[in-house]
């Protein structure tokens, strides 16, 4: 349209015949030729970033809210990284965990992008931050009863709260579905705990993204979780190995429901370490392949920020060096490596990537598409 306004500028410019002339003594206009406006080029969010600081932002380093963890604020002032995971329980309220949070975001290098600050905030058995200013969230399943306007409503106030005290991820909500009431005390890592939203797609999708819809609202990223699903699962990742579920495939209304949350806005989505048998056999799905890039981000379209479950402590994982847990996710397609219960296996995460990023083109390019996607969807933190 811009093109044409400029066209039709320059053709009414030009100067009109003179009655008495002739055709021939009619004199070319002088205006310069029109010049296409040319389409500026998106600046590459990364472009300014050292290697390290890419790298660095692959990785969320946890902390116990009970005091500040010095090797996570070395991760943030001398290794960049990204994000800080808040995780234990405290009931000191807002106030104090704004204080506690500054610590961090006084720690980031200036030149680095702004650190995201995450919890678990669910409600019921699951929620980090509580005391005056914070809410006592209900489970899932309760927060279910409510018609989902109100929900919106509620999960807005909640997301509010953790704004107020600098928290910027909630790894919320929950998007497992376990198939009944009955079925749930057989989920361990999900249903036992009343986690669910509900036990069929269409309601963990109107549940949950009500959910995920008021966190948004208040400027907090929703992470959804665990994918493909842990509704299924009859052991418990973080404190179990050898969990397979061979019941959920690639057609299942557990992978189907992503579809609709993701159709909601922007989210994080958290995946499962279970290994799945009718998906890929041969490995967890945080360092699958066929999972990560194959089902979610080329089947589901999903081109956001992935992150892993925890790869720090969880008894599924175990079997793994801290290296290769780093290096196999990122291989798979995950952007952001989360390090939440024991950060003391960082630094040899962070200098597993490093050193591959730094020999290995192919690698280097997995770190800096990821970095970008993480980067992006920083973006509206300023």
């Amino acid at each position: 349209m811009a093109v044409a306004a400029i066209l039709g500028l320059v053709g009414c410019s030009a100067p009109a015949p003179s009655p008495t002339a002739e055709p021939s003594s009619i004199a070319p206009s002088s205006a310069p030729p029109a010049s296409p406006t040319p389409t500026p080029t998106p600046a590459d969010p990364i472009a300014g970033l050292s290697l390290e600081q890419r790298v660095g932002q692959l990785f969320m380093v946890g902390t116990s809210v009970g005091g500040p963890d010095p090797i996570t604020l070395d991760a943030v002032s001398q290794q960049h990284a990204g994000g800080v995971f808040l995780h234990g329980r405290s009931s000191a309220g807002v106030e104090a965990a704004a204080a506690f949070v500054k610590a961090f975001e006084d720690a980031r290098v200036e030149s680095d992008p702004p650190l995201w600050i995450a919890t678990d905030q669910e409600g019921g058995d699951v929620q980090v931050l509580s005391g005056p200013g914070f809410d006592g969230i209900p489970t899932a399943l309760t927060q279910a009863r409510s018609d989902t306007a109100t929900l919106q409503a509620d999960a807005t106030r909640w997301g509010a709260q953790l704004a107020q005290a600098g928290v910027n991820m909630n790894l919320a909500p929950v998007a497992d579905i376990v198939t009944s009431a009955e079925a749930g005390p057989q989920n361990p890592p999900i249903g036992a705990l009343n986690r669910e939203y509900g036990f069929d797609q269409a309601t963990v999708a109107d549940k949950a993204g009500a959910f995920a819809a008021g966190m948004r609202a208040s400027g907090v990223m929703p992470t959804l979780k665990h994918f493909p699903g842990l509704g299924r699962a009859t052991q418990n990742t973080d404190t179990r190995s050898g969990v397979v579920d061979d019941v959920v495939g690639a057609d299942s209304a557990d992978v189907a429901v992503y579809r609709d949350l993701l159709a909601g806005g922007p989210a994080v989505v958290m995946m499962s370490t279970a290994v799945y048998a009718r998906i890929d056999p041969s490995a967890p799905a945080a360092f699958s392949l066929t999972v990560v890039t194959g089902l979610l981000r080329e089947q589901l379209g999903f081109d956001g920020v992935v992150t892993t479950d925890d790869l720090s402590a969880a008894a599924q994982i175990r079997d793994w060096t801290p290296a290769d847990r780093a290096l196999l996710s990122i291989e798979a397609g995950v952007d952001l490596v989360l390090v939440s219960a024991d950060p003391t296996v960082f630094p040899e995460m962070y200098a597993a990537v490093l050193s591959r990023a730094q020999t290995d083109e192919a690698f280097a390019a997995k770190v800096d598409a990821a970095a970008r996607r993480v980067v992006e969807a920083k973006a509206p933190l300023g």
